[in-house]
């Protein structure tokens, strides 16, 4: 399982394990190529090290988790440990036995790059996420934005990155979802302002789905998923998102 576990760590971060120590050549450190930080460590240590019964020589993982409830929660478990020669209150250490699951070991490896990483490299390796974001009719004909085209350009909203889902809720007089569109293209710079607007950078949007306007209206949004208002890019919780597809 270590040599999975670091084929793991260099193939989707392309993290290449560093021996430190010359008298410890099989501890591996993986780390941050831009801010330098640890989020790995891979060390064969004895059993009794850890606290568990015996000396049997052993591979372990050291992860970074600054969830103190979840690492209470996983050091009920087996094989899971406070963090072998790191601050136990932000590092855990995980058996490679098999007996917690490559996935999970995965899990937390994500958790602990994720963690410690710059904003940079948040953006580049975070998971797609779905917004809300809002669409004023008052200054752009949203209602009639896609009937000749699938893609269009719209005003950046903070976070959003290529590959999130957005759904346009236009505002009064329809005051309802209206489209579900993927984001294809980010970071497209731009310059406007106004006395009601101000534009950085543009994204390009592709139109994926239509809802009718008595769907997804403010009110369903407010009584059924407690969604009391649509100012800016916001998230939306697993039953919204359910609903929507």
């Amino acid at each position: 399982m270590r040599k999975d576990v670091e084929k793991y760590i260099q193939k989707k971060y392309g993290s290449n394990p560093e021996q430190l120590w010359r008298s410890y050549p099989n501890y591996s450190v993986f780390r941050h190529s831009d801010n330098r930080k640890w989020f790995a460590i891979v060390m064969d240590v004895d059993s009794d090290k850890i606290g568990r019964p015996g000396t049997e020589r052993v591979d372990i993982i050291d992860v970074k988790i600054d969830d103190l409830m979840l690492r209470d929660i996983l050091l009920q478990q087996e094989r899971f440990y406070p963090g072998y020669h790191m601050n136990k209150r932000n590092w855990i250490t995980i058996v490679l036995d098999g007996t917690v699951s490559f996935e999970e070991i995965c899990r937390q490896i994500d958790a602990s790059f994720e963690m410690t990483a710059s904003a940079g490299q948040k953006k580049k390796f975070r998971q797609p996420k779905e917004w809300i974001i809002p669409a004023n009719p008052k200054y752009y004909d949203i209602v009639h934005a896609f009937d000749t085209e699938k893609i269009i350009d719209w005003k950046q909203g903070a976070g959003i990155i290529k590959g999130d889902t957005v759904f346009m809720y236009v505002g009064a007089p329809v005051s309802a979802v209206m489209y579900k569109c993927k984001v294809i293209e980010t970071d497209i710079p731009y310059d406007y302002s106004d006395k009601n607007l101000t534009i950085k950078a543009l994204m390009k949007i592709q139109l994926q789905k239509r809802y009718k306007p008595d769907k997804f209206t403010f009110e369903v949004l407010k009584n059924e998923y407690g969604i009391t208002a649509i100012r800016g890019p916001r998230g939306i919780t697993n039953s919204l998102s359910l609903a929507l597809k």
